[in-house]
């Protein structure tokens, strides 16, 4: 059983807010979105991904999808026909040309829960007293990091850390990172946007999991509680967060 929570703020700074999110609790399928571009159209495609998931999810089962190569196969056309629509759309009306979204999405299947994002937003895992990072940044920053050329000190306050090396709608074609991963018993997710994770380190963010762990409606308060802290840490981006709770014992009738 999958206990879900979720908040959306445009932080401190932020005139509007260009992030988006999905919860189809039905599918098992969780999506962020963080839109780039002026003219608000940066709120429009984020908002253009999200309902884009929702209306491929709703035609094709994944469910129904016996093998992990099949649902790989599956999630990429996901990603393919959200970005050949919001490309589109992007050439068809001057007013958002340019516009783009990152995105990360997570199904769970039983045990079992497979991610794919594109840009910044990310996915963690909190099991136990760790938390890991499950995606990888597609971003400026993170390359120079894997190339060794800045430390992760460097890369927290880099002046291009805000530049995305991969979006959906940025061009015409463009490939997502899949990732998987067997879950265990009281395992949370979190899927954030940039405007989180640049905020708070992962101490932090351990510390308020930790503080939602159990009660009534956890998930939403540890969401609330996430991008309250994030806004308390400067607020310099919309955040939005969404809460996954793996409860094996409720979904066994135990």
């Amino acid at each position: 059983m999958i206990d879900a929570g979720f908040k959306s703020d445009k932080g401190r700074v932020r005139e509007q807010n260009e992030d988006a999110c999905l919860i189809l609790p039905v599918q098992q399928v969780y999506v962020v979105a963080d839109g780039v571009g002026g003219n608000n159209s940066g709120e429009y495609a984020s908002k253009m991904a999200v309902s884009c998931v929702a209306d491929f999810i709703r035609e094709n089962h994944l469910a129904d999808v016996k093998g992990d190569n099949e649902l790989a196969a599956l999630l990429r056309k996901c990603i393919r026909e959200v970005n050949r629509t919001i490309y589109q759309t992007s050439m068809e009306l001057p007013e958002s040309r340019g516009m783009a979204t990152t995105l990360v999405l997570c199904f769970i299947r039983e045990e079992r829960a497979y991610f794919v994002n594109i840009g910044d937003s990310r996915a963690y895992i909190k099991r136990g007293s760790s938390i890991f990072q499950v995606t990888e940044d597609h971003s400026y920053v993170n390359t120079l990091l894997k190339l060794g050329v800045i430390t992760r000190d460097e890369a927290k306050d880099h002046a291009r850390g805000n530049i995305i090396t991969r979006a959906i709608g940025a061009e015409a074609s463009v490939q997502g990172d899949l990732y998987q991963t067997d879950l265990e018993d009281g395992d949370v997710i979190i899927l954030c946007t940039d405007g989180l994770h640049n905020e708070l380190s992962e101490d932090m963010m351990t510390k308020i999991i930790e503080a939602n762990a159990a009660g009534p409606d956890s998930m939403n308060k540890m969401a609330s509680d996430l991008v309250s802290a994030a806004n308390d840490a400067g607020g310099r981006d919309n955040v939005t967060v969404i809460c996954l709770k793996n409860r094996r014992e409720a979904a066994d009738g135990q």
